[in-house]
């Protein structure tokens, strides 16, 4: 096989006409990769995508050729998939407001273009779920917010709207099943692309821990920052660690390496009902 890419999280390999996507246990946070791997995480966030892809089969097909005929060392963390055209958009949904949106409305009242109420507050639950896309930036760089319109002079008005439709779609699904499961999705970010007929199709991870917020719904109270069951555990260490949010980054200490794998982990086996061994 042949790299051909190495990101944040994953690795992408050529093997023939197909792709190999394989899930590490880097970390990152501010964009930039922390040095400490979390254990078992590239295995959950395959695992966990592979059950969402299954939950989501009739509102979006998806990439995945096989979870089993990859190179043995990949095993667990490793999907084979078709290859796309990868739309240059991260599509976001959000139906809570917090992290970057909440940021954005405080200092103009509206996120990525679409106005909001007035007096919200961390964690408020908004009237319906909107389309928050960003750009993608190389690795280093930051996703900067777009608004509808610049996705329309990007991909044009057609495709634009597929993608709201569809992201909306996969959150609006996602949020239904989390909740029966005690779980709010207070916001997840999706990777579509094309295939060679034109269908656009659902890449890479989709509902999980580091593509997503996830709340306990027992526990939710807006005004405040919730508990999370993704990696807003290791964002609020280096948040206070005195790090500038520059490469390079520092070691994450054991015990937030610990406490981060516990939420991966807990949050699979909430999701899916099955227990990780």
């Amino acid at each position: 096989m042949e790299l051909l890419h190495s990101g944040k999280v994953r690795d992408v390999y050529a093997d023939g006409d197909d792709l190999v996507l394989v899930a590490s246990d880097r970390i990152s946070v501010y964009d930039v990769v922390l040095p400490t791997p979390i254990p078992d995480k590239g295995k959950v966030l395959t695992a966990l995508s592979l059950w969402w892809f299954e939950q989501l089969a009739d509102l979006v097909p998806n990439h995945v050729i096989s979870a089993t005929d990859v190179p043995a060392e990949f095993a667990g963390r490793a999907i084979r998939c078709r290859r796309l055209e990868m739309v240059p958009i991260e599509c976001v949904a959000r139906g809570f407001l917090t992290g970057g949106g909440l940021k954005e409305y405080e200092h103009s009242g509206a996120v990525s273009g679409v106005e909001l109420p007035r007096g919200l507050v961390e964690a408020s639950i908004l009237p319906e779920p909107i389309f928050t896309p960003s750009t993608k930036a190389p690795m280093g760089e930051h996703d900067e917010p777009m608004t509808f319109a610049e996705v329309v002079d990007k991909v044009g008005t057609e495709t634009a709207e597929r993608l709201r439709k569809l992201t909306i779609d996969v959150y609006c699904r996602g949020t239904e099943l989390a909740a029966d499961r005690g779980i709010l999705v207070a916001d997840t970010k999706i990777e579509l692309g094309w295939a060679v007929d034109g269908t656009l199709v659902l890449a890479d991870e989709v509902l999980t821990p580091d593509s997503s917020r996830f709340w306990p719904a027992e526990s939710y109270q807006p005004g405040r920052a919730q508990f999370s069951y993704d990696k807003q555990y290791v964002r609020d260490w280096a948040a206070g660690s005195g790090w500038n949010k520059q490469d390079p980054a520092p070691e994450v200490p054991a015990e937030v390496v610990e406490a981060t794998r516990a939420r991966y982990v807990d949050v699979y086996e909430k999701l899916t009902g099955n227990r990780w061994e």
